[in-house]
């Protein structure tokens, strides 16, 4: 209890003014949460503004189509967050007649919604007892209680979630979890955190035994893929190209220019020897000029995307029917708005 009194204490003190924490509507917390889901406040803030003007309602999110979903996410990254989300406001506005569920049991079966997210909409919208266990808190109860179980590991995802779920503040599970999640944000970071300000710092395991910076343990990092995309941007006389829609994959349902994908870094000639470019400009006159000298480097958690754009001026061809006006309609990947960008103004 005292471990809870003194978060919520210094929680109600220094909390940041955020907008999703002058409501209880569940249908906005969601949003939030959504939206922060490997995402930085900062950045998130500017999103969930525009989410809540064009969709101030989950009805108004389940009108939508994906694409108007799609375009409004674009840049934010991670995009079955939106797809995800869509899919749920229609499930929500077709199984619980528009009304958000309400209990942590039902909140959780929401397509892209898992334990910490359904732990926090249920505490701070519902008052339900559930505690929630993301970076930060993994973080703070590591370090506070001298834990070096691997927070990524079974048994540490298992052990951190009982121990915040025996700290929690029965009365007040809302307040508690949006404090310990503010504390591990603000105070106890990663990097330099400010231990001689912290409230509990003269019960801290970490401190007292100089191990701050040591914890909390995570297991081995990922290996990161590297992956060679070439992008074909068609450009014909008749100021057309060809913008086609991803099936699969992370960008899935957004669009680009059709794409070659490589085993390694190649030139020009491999290029054009590729089986894939000779199926689309089969018995076509182009010419091919690479725009990028160096390839764009995109990192994402799990892979690095070399990518080189590759201008293929083209006769006019029926299969070539993109409108340059209109390809900004569509929502893409932040590489390809970057790239479009920087192609109309060379």
């Amino acid at each position: 209890m005292i471990f809870s009194n003194r978060l919520i204490y210094w929680y109600l003190q220094n909390k940041r003014d955020l907008p999703w924490r002058n409501t209880h509507d569940p249908y906005k917390i969601w949003l939030s949460e959504i939206i922060l889901q490997q995402t930085r406040v900062d950045q998130g803030m500017a999103y969930y503004y525009k989410f809540i003007k064009h969709f101030p309602t989950v009805i108004d999110l389940a009108k939508a189509t994906e694409e108007q979903v799609l375009k409004l996410w674009q840049g934010l990254g991670y995009y079955s967050r939106a797809r995800n989300l869509h899919f749920s406001a229609k499930y929500i506005v077709n199984e619980f007649k528009a009304e958000f569920p309400t209990t942590y049991n039902e909140i959780i079966k929401l397509k892209g919604v898992g334990d910490y997210t359904a732990s926090a909409i249920a505490s701070i919208c519902f008052n339900e007892t559930a505690a929630v266990v993301d970076g930060n808190v993994y973080r703070v109860l590591a370090r506070y209680f001298g834990i070096d179980t691997p927070i990524n590991s079974t048994k540490g995802i298992k052990e951190f979630k009982q121990i915040a779920q025996q700290l929690i503040d029965k009365k007040n599970p809302g307040t508690h979890n949006q404090a310990i999640m503010e504390f591990g944000a603000r105070l106890c970071k990663p990097q330099n955190p400010d231990c001689l300000l912290c409230p509990l710092n003269d019960s801290c395991v970490a401190l007292s035994e100089k191990r701050v910076k040591e914890l909390p343990v995570k297991d081995k990092k990922i290996t990161i893929r590297k992956r060679y995309f070439n992008y074909l941007v068609i450009h014909t006389k008749n100021n057309k190209t060809k913008f086609v829609k991803r099936n699969n994959g992370i960008w899935k349902n957004l669009y680009q220019f059709p794409l070659i994908e490589t085993a390694s870094d190649i030139n020009e000639q491999q290029l054009v020897e590729h089986n894939n470019f000779n199926s689309i400009f089969k018995g076509l006159n182009v010419t091919i000029k690479l725009f990028n000298k160096d390839s764009t480097v995109h990192k994402l958690s799990h892979q690095h995307i070399y990518t080189k754009f590759w201008i293929i001026s083209s006769e006019e061809s029926d299969n070539f029917s993109d409108s340059w006006e209109t390809i900004n309609n569509y929502p893409v990947p932040i590489l390809i708005d970057k790239f479009i960008n920087l192609y109309k103004v060379s």
